[in-house]
């Protein structure tokens, strides 16, 4: 559980702020999910990309979903592209799918991804304000919308840095701003047989695309509850305006107002 004193919380975020900032960059040698972009993109076909965990047995991403048209997006995506307004941050952005809707409509959007070759993709494939950037080190700017789609939110990691999360959006998002992202309660993947852990929705993945082999990665699957409860500790509202058809939902994180 998330016990925090605000003051000296507050400064434990910052430091840890400060050292996600020096995380070093992604290569095209250990670039599996932009390897498979790229392909997928330039001859619209490509071999599997692996996904690979502890937990689970080995799965793929399937690539047509990375280039999606708004059609072919779950509701819960289109929702939450109609939601957006004003200078709009996408997270974790990928092939470009949801910016490229964005754009179309007017929308001043932004993408970001830690992926070398998605980030040239996206360039390719008409995204006109693109850059290599992890979302952690983000500072001298702000925006009205975050989106963190496709269960976006997973980048945080683990329930810990949560706070980090929240310090972070006190800099980045404007007074009345908005976070929309969606997450999964993945508890029913498990049944009667909880795993020994600390929390079932903090799991570790690694990618593979042929023969480039990605770093592993912790990913985070919040259930709305746990959500709720953490936004709430750290001075924000967070509300589910969506829920999709496999324990998914769509989340707006909103700072709560000073009375």
């Amino acid at each position: 559980m998330l016990i925090r004193n605000f003051a000296s919380q507050q400064s434990k975020n910052t430091n840890q702020v400060q050292k996600m900032q020096t995380m070093k960059r992604m290569s095209h040698n250990n670039d599996p999910m932009g390897k498979a972009i790229a392909e997928y993109y330039k001859y619209k076909k490509a071999d599997r990309l692996r996904v690979f965990s502890p937990m689970f047995e080995e799965d793929e991403i399937p690539l047509p979903t990375l280039f999606r048209t708004y059609e072919e997006m779950p509701e819960i995506e289109r929702q939450a592209l109609c939601m957006a307004r004003g200078r709009t941050l996408d997270v974790g952005a990928a092939a470009g799918c949801h910016s490229l809707v964005l754009q179309q409509w007017g929308t001043d959007v932004t993408a970001i991804d830690i992926s070398p070759l998605s980030v040239q993709t996206m360039k390719q494939r008409g995204v006109k304000n693109v850059r290599e950037q992890d979302f952690f080190t983000l500072e001298g700017e702000q925006f009205d919308t975050i989106l963190m789609l496709m269960n976006g939110i997973g980048i945080v990691g683990t329930l810990q840095r949560m706070p980090v999360f929240f310090c972070l959006l006190d800099k980045i998002l404007t007074p009345g701003g908005q976070v929309l992202c969606d997450s999964s309660d993945i508890s029913y993947v498990f049944e009667d047989d909880m795993p020994d852990m600390e929390y079932y929705g903090e799991q570790h993945f690694r990618m593979q695309y042929n023969n480039t082999i990605g770093e592993p990665f912790p990913w985070l699957y919040i259930d709305a509850d746990k959500l709720c409860h953490l936004a709430k500790e750290n001075g924000y509202n967070a509300e589910v305006v969506a829920e999709g058809s496999h324990y998914d939902y769509l989340a707006r994180i909103t700072k709560d107002k000073v009375l």
